[in-house]
């Protein structure tokens, strides 16, 4: 293959309509690497060029993104007529008809490569890849077909607005592993091609029904709007009729140049519309006829070559035209080169399948005693993986300004304060604008590690001589290496003093010293949608949450001077002067500024944030770290933190205890950033802790339970008093209903905007002119519920689930906060009569900030409303039980009784700041104990985990899952394989090592894919004993049934440095000896 240079990829970068920005999978990309003449076509699929860390190479999966710039040359027939722009659209097919077609014309293209990881623990990758692309090349195994990572990967390409091309790929094992038939695999095809369609259909029957509820909801509110103004009659069509969208571009069907079918390992691919141009004039028809029945149930007929539908078959046995002329060629290669008796194959056949073909094979090809190596020669000659790949990307997906004006208005319409975009930055990245003077907007999807040494400043090019600093150093380090390799070959007998003092060289250590560290930078991977951005010049950095309503509040976007653009050659970098739009580059300069993404904008008036991207898969699993060598703390630190601005899902935390906390998607993920920070970032050794696993607490109200702990008091009910007797508070705790915690938690943004605007009020009418919101709460509006429907909806669901009821009578407007952090699924009712608390769902008028009847100079219930409240959120954020947040659960504010002798020398504010830390203990411990007062649960954080396997291996793969309190969900079988299905759901506390073990008990032959669920509750009392005569009997006192919930809160308990009730330090004292005095 012959080799291109970086200057004619930088080159192409001019071109942006020659450009196309996508993402594929490492064994498929090697292919299209060899075409550049990187790699060798033979190691295509072997060596798995882009997956350059040594722990991808020995796992064999990818774990990071990683990008690569490929050249691509294709002869194309310019149209009849001069089009208006090039675009990615098939070759007009009326050349067909003309007499006289004009000359193939040499068009060459830059293909921009991502290669993101298919484990679901790396999914965050493939989050922030997407925002740099404008198509997405997505692979589906034939055999595995639509798992959980499809779909997470259709739904990010769908949120994109990405346009997905699909690849299904091991069709070999079609025909090797499951011995199917042409025939048969053309059905199962077929039904793989409906299951990825129906997730496709799924997202767009979603997104219809939500714009048709926001349609309906604006037309009710402008008839409500006329009603209130004396129109109650509104015209017929009022607000317009609802506008359907069309879905037939959607969906992926082979006629359409969307489908590819490939063999990654075997090296060919091939689409409908390359076999309609082999038969066209074979058949003697037209190929867009050809390639409408190519699929599908089409029939040719062998005597007249007319293609009939299913209906005129008349009982004839025929085969699909896609079986007869597509798969039963191929199926015929694999039985020629790699079939028979002995899986040696025909070379009769084989010679006989060349010449029909007209393949030009190799003589010792063909004398190999290989037969894999003869059957990847002939489809590397027939149907190359690289040109089926590489046409349909150019063919298909859009170029850089197609993408930008169908992708970018729905994006810059969902980011916050849309409408204060500058209408200049609008037009620059909707209509592509190149030039100098155009604003430039870049985002920057990561951070990238990359050493010192990897630099193109730092890499010396490729046949110049040493200089004399190098040669030096070259040959300082080989002087050490050789004495080394001397003093461990020396004579074994050596008295071992001799050996350390040997071993201690000074000039060694001194030699050593002098090798210097190469430490990593952080390069930003960008995606460039306007202007054109050169070396040396000054942008902002606008944070996640930019909004353009107040550009210079608070943190203030910071300027930066760009060092250095980088051209992204997969394990290397090319220097850039400049990058024009449209491109995916490296960026320097930006390091410690960006945490982990961001935008580049050369203005801050009228900017826009385009840092939103949802990420797959959250960080759940949280692991404590230390040095081995405590003066090595300072290096783990700044190591944790380079480590959260390169990777886009981990996270550092420093918790109260002082612990240095890492937290990760999932076990591979912990274990990839603790490698890299021992071998990268820290270079020291670092100890990890047990796993910190989250959980929630609650409460229910079970058939069995204890008596409350003040008889005359109802369940649930405390009275609180204060230290020094001056307060009195009695409230009620109350477990939610499922419903309204479901609704509670569904809707966390909503509550957080109403806090946000009500905030903004309050400092308004505290500060006039201040009516800016913090940029810390400033929230997307979309798709958010306004305070009236909020509330319409909660009173809805109070209603279903009690609807004869008086407890839940007219609490919606009674709440007076949400809590933990405000925003949590538990709620404080006021009850009182004087109304102690604000509620928080009531419009404020001037009428709440009127002083109340209580005589002036002395306090009143108000008073303490804020250290309720706050109370409130620290006894919903630490649980009695193990200090973890609590779900669930409300507390109504009953009564609040003040006793306050009057003292003449103290005034009221005095006497409130010495009640304050009274108050706020009181009603936290009061809280605590009415939540103890019903009986406690624990929710478990889960995952849900599918599992593909065989008959063979299923009974293994249950016994596992049963032994780490997993739940079988449903089990299904693969119509025409031998393989199930498995969904279960598994404890997160019991998921590590998993993996590891599902793998051991099943020979490699299962593998299942963690994905957090939520919470489950553990329908166990962890203070449960034995007290009815039946379980006495049973039991006995002790309760030889384990307490599962009591062993994972004594747990949390331990690890945090809680008392634990019942532990027994010492156990069996007369047994223990000592083993020195």
């Amino acid at each position: 293959m012959p080799v291109v240079n970086s200057g004619k990829l930088v080159n192409l970068q001019r071109n942006s309509d020659d450009i196309r920005n996508d993402h594929g999978k490492t064994s498929l990309t090697d292919a299209l690497i060899a075409t550049n003449g990187i790699i060798s076509p033979k190691l295509a699929g072997k060596i798995r060029y882009l997956d350059s860390r040594p722990d991808e190479q020995l796992r064999g999966i990818t774990m990071e993104s990683s990008a690569i710039s490929l050249f691509f040359s294709i002869l194309r027939r310019p149209p009849p007529s001069p089009p208006s722009s090039l675009s990615s659209s098939s070759p007009s097919l009326s050349t067909l008809e003309d007499p006289n077609p004009a000359a193939p014309v040499q068009k060459d293209y830059l293909i921009n490569l991502i290669d993101s990881p298919g484990h679901i623990d790396f999914s965050s990758e493939v989050s922030t890849a997407s925002r740099l692309c404008d198509g997405a090349l997505v692979l589906v195994d034939a055999v595995e077909g639509v798992c959980s990572q499809t779909v997470t990967v259709l739904r990010q390409t769908w949120v994109e607005r990405l346009k997905p091309l699909l690849v299904i790929n091991k069709i070999d094992r079609l025909i090797t592993e499951l011995k199917m038939s042409s025939s048969e695999a053309y059905v199962h095809l077929s039904k793989l091609l409906e299951q990825v369609n129906a997730v496709i259909g799924g997202f767009f029957q979603g997104e219809r029904m939500e714009e048709d509820l926001a349609w309906r909801e604006k037309v009710e509110e402008r008839v409500a709007r006329r009603a209130e103004k004396g129109k109650a009659e509104s015209e017929e069509g009022d607000g317009g009729e609802f506008e359907e969208k069309d879905d037939e571009d959607l969906y992926f069907a082979p006629e359409k140049n969307n489908v590819v079918f490939s063999s990654a390992v075997d090296g060919w691919a091939f689409t409908v519309r390359q076999f309609a141009g082999l038969y066209e004039k074979k058949l003697g028809m037209k190929r867009a006829v050809l390639e409408k029945v190519l699929w599908g149930d089409f029939y040719l007929e062998p005597k007249t070559k007319r293609v009939l539908g299913a209906k005129h078959l008349k009982g004839r046995a025929l085969k699909p035209m896609f079986v007869q002329l597509v798969l039963d060629n191929v199926w015929a290669i694999y039985e020629a080169t790699t079939g028979g008796s002995k899986g040696r194959g025909d070379p009769a056949m084989v010679e006989k399948i060349i010449q029909s073909l007209s393949l030009a094979i190799p003589p010792h090809t063909l004398r190999s005693r290989d037969p894999r190596a003869l059957l990847i020669a002939v489809f590397s000659a027939w149907l190359p993986l690289s040109t089926a790949v590489l046409v349909s990307v150019v063919e298909y997906l859009p170029s850089p300004p197609a993408a930008q004006s169908s992708r970018l208005p729905t994006l810059l319409d969902a980011s916050p304060e849309s409408e204060k975009i500058s209408p200049t930055i609008r037009d620059a990245m909707v209509n592509f604008r190149t030039s100098k003077n155009c604003p430039i907007i870049a985002y920057v999807s990561k951070m990238v590690a990359v050493r010192t040494s990897e630099l193109p400043q730092n890499k010396r090019k490729e046949g110049t001589s040493l200089t004399a600093d190098e040669a030096r150093e070259l040959a300082r380090r080989k002087r050490a290496e050789i004495a080394k390799a001397s003093r461990l070959t020396a004579d074994s007998e050596t008295n071992d003093i001799a050996k350390a003092l040997d071993g201690t060289n000074l000039e060694e250590d001194e030699l050593q010293e002098q090798v210097p560290e190469d430490p990593e930078h952080l390069i930003g991977f960008a995606r460039l949608y306007s202007g054109t951005l050169s070396v040396g010049d000054s942008v902002y950095v606008l944070p996640p949450k930019f909004t353009p309503a107040n550009p210079h509040a608070a943190p203030k976007p910071q300027q930066v001077v760009v060092t250095g653009l980088y051209l992204m050659m997969g394990r290397g970098l090319e220097s850039l002067v400049s990058v024009p739009a449209g491109c995916v580059f490296g960026i320097a300069g930006l390091e410690g500024h960006i945490l982990k993404s961001g935008t580049l904008s050369s203005q801050l008036e009228g900017s826009v944030s385009l840092a939103g991207v949802s990420m797959g898969a959250q960080p759940i699993v949280r692991v404590a770290l230390e040095p081995v060598n405590p003066s090595d703390l300072d290096k783990m630190i700044n190591g944790m933190r380079l480590l959260e601005q390169s990777d886009p899902c981990a996270k550092y935390e420093v918790l109260e205890s002082g612990e240095h906390v890492i937290l990760t998607a999932g076990e591979l993920h912990l274990e990839r950033c603790l490698k890299d920070l021992r071998e990268r970032f820290a270079r020291c050794e670092i100890q990890a802790g047990e796993p910190i696993v989250p959980y929630r607490e609650s409460i229910i109200s079970a058939a069995e339970m204890a008596a409350p702990r003040e008889k005359e008091l109802p369940r649930g009910t405390v009275v609180g008093v204060t230290t020094s007797k001056q307060l009195t508070v009695r409230l009620k705790v109350r477990p939610l209903p499922a419903e309204v915690i479901e609704f509670l938690e569904k809707n966390v943004d909503a509550i957080r905007q109403l806090y946000a605007e009500r905030k903004a009020r309050d400092e308004g009418r505290q500060m006039p002119g201040t009516v800016d919101m913090d940029p810390d709460q400033a929230f997307p509006k979309t798709d958010l519920l306004s305070l009236a429907n909020f509330k319409s909806k909660l009173n809805d669901t109070f209603a279903q689930v009690a609807p004869n009821s008086d407890i839940w009578t007219n609490v919606v407007e009674e709440i007076a906060a949400f809590g933990p952090r405000r925003v949590g699924p538990n709620l404080l009712i006021d009850k009182t009569r004087s109304g102690t608390c604000q509620k928080f769902l009531q419009e404020i008028d001037d009428s709440h900030f009127k002083e109340d009847d209580a005589p002036p100079g002395s306090l009143s219930p108000r008073n303490f409303s804020d250290n309720i409240s706050y109370a409130f959120q620290l006894a919903t954020a630490q649980g009695p039980l193990c200090h973890e947040a609590v779900q669930g659960v409300a507390v109504f504010l009953e009564d609040v009784t003040i006793a306050v002798p009057s003292d003449e020398a103290h005034t009221a504010n005095e006497q409130l700041g010495r009640l304050t830390g009274e108050t706020i203990k009181t009603v936290r411990d009061s809280i605590r104990h009415g939540f103890l007062d019903w009986s406690p649960r624990l929710l478990l954080a889960m995952y849900s985990c599918e599992i593909q396997a065989s008959t063979d291996v299923l009974g293994r793969v249950y016994a596992v899952i049963t032994r780490r309190r997993g739940r079988i969900v449903s089990e299904s079988l693969k119509e025409g394989t031998p393989f199930f299905t498995v969904l279960s759901v598994l404890p997160v506390a019991e998921s590590f090592g998993f993996s590891d073990e599902i793998r051991k008990r099943t020979s490699g032959a299962a593998s299942p894919q963690l994905v957090f669920h939520g919470f489950e509750m553990l329908d166990e009392d962890p203070f449960w004993v034995p007290f009815t005569e039946d379980e006495l009997e049973d039991l006995g006192e002790l309760a030889d049934r384990e307490n599962v919930a009591k062993r994972y809160m004594d747990g949390v308990r331990v690890r945090k440095g809680l008392a634990v009730s019942g532990r027994k330090l010492v156990r069996d004292a007369e047994k223990q000896k000592t083993l020195k005095r």
